[in-house]
């Protein structure tokens, strides 16, 4: 179990979350093994967890009709993934593919949400993170759109 607090001391949603708290998360923690290829989940699949990569890689990938698969992403130990489909109940955005192997912390939507239920001080916490990290996505998605605007104006 320390081994699991100190990986979820390196992610943005828990990092305002002292030891207690952090044990009481890791409670909450299944670990999960995947072999090369295998799909974590696929897009259009309802979004009941989220994930953290401990070993290995995660591939974040969207099929493009008449193209193949398009790689948004490689995630490697410590990234927080799957987050946004337990949040907002939603189907998973992309397809979520073991690269070379991984494992895995996983935590149920189910879990999470009992988690912040009964402790308020720690979804307070939770939620206040989750709002700073979405608003750096945005941010950041922003600065990204207004480059490429600039940049296809010329």
């Amino acid at each position: 179990m320390a081994e699991i607090v100190e990986l979820l001391k390196t992610v943005a949603i828990f990092q305002g979350l002292d030891e207690g708290e952090l044990a009481r998360v890791s409670e909450v923690c299944r670990t999960q093994e995947l072999v090369s290829g295998a799909y974590v989940f696929k897009e259009g699949e309802p979004g009941n967890r989220l994930y953290l990569v401990i070993e290995g890689e995660v591939r974040i990938s969207r099929m493009i009709p008449g193209s193949g698969e398009e790689a948004l992403a490689i995630l490697k130990t410590g990234s927080l993934f799957g987050e946004m489909a337990v949040f907002d109940r939603s189907e998973r955005s992309t397809d979520a593919i073991s690269n070379g192997g991984c494992k895995l912390l996983t935590i149920s939507r189910s879990d999470f949400e009992l988690l912040l239920d009964f402790n308020r001080e720690l979804a307070y916490k939770v939620l206040w993170s989750c709002t700073r990290l979405l608003s750096s996505r945005l941010r950041s998605t922003n600065d990204s759109l207004r480059s490429f605007l600039a940049m296809s104006m010329f």
